[in-house]
């Protein structure tokens, strides 16, 4: 769904408040179809939604912005960037930084359990099967 290189840069972007079709590519760099196949991609996953505008004296355009399905991508998003400023960003400084608009300070990210523990990775976690693997059903045999 997202796992294509400008699927993510394009949320990325969205995420930012970038909405109009020439801001993505300015601010992307992406070639004019690359970028028309991913937004066209986007829409038709219902992450993005496509909302006509018209700015005075011009022709009706179109902008992109992000569905409530989208939304709920912006843990996962803001994950994923901070992954690459850790491991990938050679010189050590992220691109860009993440702030609190009410406080100022840095954005991070973790993990929670219901009760509020901060889980610390994957050896503190226990998966347990769903009900519906529970009752004999799989992916390929859904319920009903």
């Amino acid at each position: 769904m997202v796992g294509e290189k400008w699927s993510l840069l394009v949320l990325r972007e969205a995420f930012l408040g970038v909405r109009r079709f020439a801001d993505l590519q300015r601010a992307l760099g992406a070639p004019k179809a690359v970028l028309t196949d991913r937004l066209n991609s986007l829409v038709a996953q219902d992450l993005l939604a496509r909302v006509p505008y018209r700015d005075e004296g011009a022709r009706q355009r179109h902008e992109y912005r992000l569905t409530e399905r989208g939304r709920d991508l912006y843990p996962a998003v803001v994950a994923l960037m901070q992954w690459g400023d850790r491991w990938l960003a050679g010189d050590g400084v992220p691109p860009l930084t993440l702030e609190h608009r009410g406080c100022g300070e840095p954005v991070s990210l973790g993990l929670r359990c219901a009760a509020g523990h901060d889980v610390g990775g994957p050896r503190e976690v226990v998966a347990t099967p769903s009900g519906r693997e529970r009752a004999g059903e799989t992916a390929d045999t859904p319920a009903g």
